[in-house]
């Protein structure tokens, strides 16, 4: 995956942004088998362990389930993938406009922004 870590951030939390990305954007389908483990570790280039952290994260999330001996798979329950999506959507507007905040942009000229530029 060739994944760059930030140092603020737990890597095991990163790779779960990571997963749910790649669920969110379908490149993970509902139902399709994940990567092992062993997968997972070598193409994030980590302990198994930190991933094996982050899976159980997204089962308690309920974006994954685990089918004993068979391994790992995204739920087929697309309300929780639409609520991960959202959750997403979210996040990144806020980091946005506590951006947008500190360089002294205000909400009315995002807004302004956003509907001159309508056909984004």
């Amino acid at each position: 995956m060739g994944f760059n870590f930030k140092n603020d951030t737990p890597i095991y939390l990163q790779i779960i942004e990571e997963i749910k990305k790649l669920i969110i954007t379908g490149k993970y389908l509902p139902e399709q088998k994940l990567p092992s483990v062993r997968d997972f570790s070598a193409s994030f280039c980590v302990n198994p362990n930190t991933v094996q952290k982050a899976l159980l994260e997204l089962e308690s999330d309920g974006l994954i389930y685990t089918e004993r001996t068979s391994g790992k798979f995204v739920t087929n329950d697309l309300t929780v993938i639409e609520n991960a999506k959202n959750e997403a959507i979210v996040k990144l507007t806020l980091n946005f406009l506590n951006e947008a905040q500190t360089l002294g942009i205000t909400k009315q000229i995002i807004i302004d922004i956003i509907e001159s530029e309508s056909d984004l």
